[in-house]
């Protein structure tokens, strides 16, 4: 054999090899592909249900949003007929009532007074709404 003889040998069994190799390779590349387009199918076919799902769960939280939504607004107006309620039933009924109280006192205290003949001792303590006592009251009735 001559030497362009064991050449030609040489590079006719080099590229045996390297088709071989690319053979093997895209062969593997099949496999991955194919695996590949199984889980590809799998994660779809078990994504589209749980997709759906998730779309019916944020509905109904859209529609207790609302309904909660509504419940406020609906709270928010009972607490300003309250508030408007409160300040006409004060403004209403609350002077009167201090009268009326202020003069069943008065009654009493000339009641007690006609019974005795004589006149009840001023109570030490005493609350008069919207005033404050002096310095030189308050020693006298501490005193």
């Amino acid at each position: 054999m001559t030497g362009g003889e064991v050449a030609g040998i040489l590079v006719a069994v080099f590229w045996a090899i390297l088709v071989s190799f690319l053979a093997v390779v895209l062969v593997r590349l099949a496999q991955t592909l194919k695996a590949t387009t199984r889980l590809v199918a799998d994660v779809t076919e078990q994504a589209v249900p749980l997709l759906s799902d998730a779309s019916a769960t944020v509905r109904s939280a859209q529609t207790q949003l609302d309904r909660v939504d509504a419940i406020a607004t609906d709270v928010q107006e009972v607490t300003s007929n309250a508030s408007a309620l409160s300040t006409t039933v004060a403004s209403t009924f609350g002077g009167p009532l201090v009268k009326v109280a202020a003069f069943g006192y008065g009654v009493r205290r000339a009641m007690s007074r006609k019974g005795d003949g004589t006149a009840p001792e001023p109570s030490r303590r005493s609350v008069i709404v919207g005033r404050t006592v002096s310095a030189a009251r308050r020693k006298k009735q501490r005193g």
